[in-house]
């Protein structure tokens, strides 16, 4: 069935860049110099240090517009169930951290304090999050082992093995928060656009599979010692695997049956949770009843369970970071800022597009860098969020951060009054729930066939990432992924897919000529186009692709002519016969060979007597090769920029042709380009502004109507309407 379509038809002259200049004027615009933009950046006024204080402090934006009988009741039950939530992963994640469980509930605390004044988000729950927990305790395993003296530290004299680490992960903290405050202010919030999706999709994946494998010791009952570094995670399975006849079957039973019964529950969750209010919370029901079970058969003395012990009662007071700690720690601390970061401010902008509101990436790292710095001082561990603490607190009615601050108050009256209560929780328990909540992370592997499919390079970075990340550990695969994918970047810029365009029967539009039947190519005419901009790392490779589609390359072709020319112009000095007998026996006759920069020069006719037609039939012993093409279009519709490399490299390109007698056009070329190459003295007595056209449909028109004397095939283009 034919659909009918609207049609258009627009009536104006063909336009070259200095026509279309001459009859629309334009608007002269005053560009501001870094001085005015200075000046204007320090210029304050009542209503700068208004946005200044609303940008600050982006609680009074929300709790100027918060609806108390609508949102608050919404809240209070989000809180709750958050932080059930959260004081669960708050145990869970402090080991990976390889610290005391109890300070978990630190940082699911003392964050939150300062994120909910400071935050944009209305909507994520700040917390643990066992990725950056995972890479805080790879600093604090290296710094402090399990095994052997910890480093040489000023500052670890007198301290327990678990105070020295949580003077560690406190200093390592210290140090993300200061990183993140001065990205903030510097207002480089654009960094986290460096890590793509399929990025940190590889990372969060590799970091899964340590996630699992740290806590198998845990679930197995076994006493490992955490081992930090590349290939970290081969040396831990293999001491797992030596031990393994020594797996405390009570642990192991305790594990398998808390992850069956939690997954099935989240199962559950996830298919009825149009129909439930809130999602059941399973951690915490499992947490109590394996703390009830186990004080009450008394595992940790009959059956030599690991427990949670003593926990913190209360909060200690403020801590100063140790300076050697942060030296020792700084190229591990950036990446455990970058990644943070990277998470938390991906997952607020879910959920800010989800409820219409905006988020500012620059003031989120100043939000979580104060946040870090303050929960530092109280022995907390880095911060971010976990998204399935976030999609607790979204689906159970959280509408702002006060959800977020009731769960905070919640894990409060739990370190204060309630922490003994979770003194016989096993550890296996709490291993058992990490590891559950790795399926989403652990789902990500099947990407790989999707990205494959979609796009190999792609493909590439998600592997590479993942594969580095597991085995030279999360700091340095981070990094090389990082430059994989740079360097995918790289390769789509340095090597894109040129093509030759052709006109679309009856239409002013022009495609690939490869990919459709009924195109129009009138002879004598090509038309180039590459997709990426020009710069020094191409513009080789734009040289050859234009060579390889116009299929001879100029350069050779005018030193052939040249010396052609050479040839005929000497041997003319000897004789006058300039018949057709004539020239062939002087082409006969050998000539000195020619200086190579001479054959590069234009050719010139002014001294001969007789037309040269270089597509004729020419003598055997001369050689030069046949050129069936006048004109030459250049699409630059989609080149977003050239650099002064480019820019001399494409200048002696048009040149090349235009020696050869083949005029070059450049059409859609943008308008800062036209600006870059007036300013760059780019245009002379050969290369001219009237070589550029505003569309590629002007430059055939002006082509046809150039050469509408010569005989060309197909249909003539200029029946098209515009």
């Amino acid at each position: 069935m034919v659909t009918l379509r609207n049609r258009y038809e627009v009536v104006r002259p063909v336009y070259s860049e200095d026509s279309f200049a001459a009859d629309h004027e334009k608007v002269c615009r005053h560009r501001k110099t870094i001085l005015h933009h200075m000046k204007e950046y320090l210029t304050c006024d009542s209503k700068r240090a208004t946005n200044a204080v609303l940008s600050l402090l982006p609680i009074i934006g929300w709790m100027r517009i918060y609806r108390v009988r609508e949102w608050l009741l919404g809240d209070v039950v989000s809180g709750i169930s958050t932080g059930m939530v959260a004081i669960m992963q708050g145990l869970a994640f402090s080991l990976l951290a390889s610290l005391p469980p109890s300070y978990g509930l630190f940082t699911a605390f003392f964050p939150m304090l300062t994120y909910f004044f400071l935050g944009t988000s209305r909507h994520i729950s700040v917390g643990s999050f066992p990725v950056l927990s995972l890479m805080v305790g790879a600093v604090v395993t290296r710094l402090v082992p399990e095994q052997g003296a910890p480093a040489n530290i000023t500052g670890f004299e007198g301290l327990t093995q678990d105070q020295q680490r949580v003077l560690v992960a406190s200093s390592v903290t210290f140090l993300v928060g200061v990183f993140q405050l001065a990205m903030g202010i510097m207002q480089v919030g654009f960094v986290v656009m460096y890590l793509s999706d399929t990025l940190v999709s590889g990372f969060t994946t590799a970091a899964a599979v340590h996630i699992l494998v740290s806590q198998l010791k845990f679930v197995l009952g076994l006493s490992v010692p955490g081992i930090s570094g590349p290939l970290s995670i081969i040396y831990t399975l293999e001491k797992i695997f030596v031990q393994i006849t020594s797996t405390n079957i009570c642990d192991l039973v305790m594990s398998i049956l808390i992850m069956m019964v939690v997954f099935i529950v989240k199962e559950l969750n996830n298919i009825y949770k149009a129909k439930l209010p809130v999602p059941i919370p399973i951690e915490v029901i499992t947490t109590i009843i394996a703390c009830g079970v186990s004080y009450g058969f008394n595992f940790k003395e009959r059956f030599d369970v690991g427990v949670v012990g003593k926990m913190v009662s209360g909060y200690e007071t403020p801590i100063a970071p140790n300076m050697q700690v942060i030296q020792n720690s700084a190229v591990e601390a950036f990446p455990i800022a970058i990644v943070g970061f990277a998470v938390a401010f991906s997952v607020a902008k879910v959920y800010s597009i989800k409820h219409d509101y905006t988020i500012d990436g620059n003031q989120e790292l100043i939000a979580f860098g104060v946040s870090n710095i303050f929960g530092a001082s109280f022995r907390s561990f880095a911060a971010s969020t976990a998204l399935s603490r976030t999609a607790v607190q979204e689906s159970s009615g959280g509408k702002t951060q006060i959800a977020g601050l009731i769960s905070a108050m919640m894990a409060m009256i739990v370190t204060v009054a309630l922490g003994f209560l979770l003194e016989p929780l096993p550890k296996s328990v709490l291993g058992a729930l990490v590891i559950v909540n790795l399926k989403g992370m652990l789902m990500q592997f099947s990407e790989i066939l999707y990205l494959w499919r979609k796009d190999k390079p792609d493909c590439v970075v998600w592997v590479v990432t993942c594969l580095g990340a597991i085995l030279l550990g999360l700091d340095i695969g981070l990094a090389v992924g990082l430059g994989v994918e740079l360097l995918t970047v790289v390769f789509r810029t340095q090597f894109p897919r040129c093509s030759v365009l052709a006109n679309i029967q009856g239409t002013d539009l022009y495609r690939d000529h490869k990919d459709y039947l009924h195109i129009f190519e009138p002879k004598g005419v090509k038309i180039f186009r590459i997709p990426s901009p020009i710069f020094f790392a191409n513009i080789e490779f734009f040289k050859d692709k234009l060579v390889e589609a116009v299929g001879f390359n100029p350069l050779r072709v005018l030193r052939k002519r040249n010396k052609a020319l050479r040839k005929i112009k000497k041997l003319l000095k000897k004789s006058n016969d300039t018949t057709e007998k004539g020239l062939r026996d002087l082409f006969s006759q050998t000539t000195d060979d020619m200086n190579m920069e001479e054959l590069d020069l234009p050719t010139d006719l002014k001294d001969l007597s007789f037309r040269i037609d270089w597509n004729a039939e020419l003598p055997a012993n001369i050689s030069v090769p046949r050129v069936d093409l006048h004109s030459l279009i250049l699409d630059f519709s989609a080149v977003s920029f050239l650099d002064i490399s480019a820019l001399k490299g494409l200048k002696m390109t048009l040149k090349e042709f235009i020696h050869i007698d083949v005029d070059v056009y450049i059409v859609s070329c943008d308008a800062y380009i036209l600006e870059k190459l007036h300013s760059c003295m780019f245009f002379d007595d050969e290369i001219l502004t009237s070589m550029f056209f505003p569309t590629l449909h002007d430059a055939m028109l002006h082509v046809l109507d150039k050469h509408k004397d010569k005989k060309s095939n197909g249909r003539v283009l200029t029946d098209t309407k515009l």
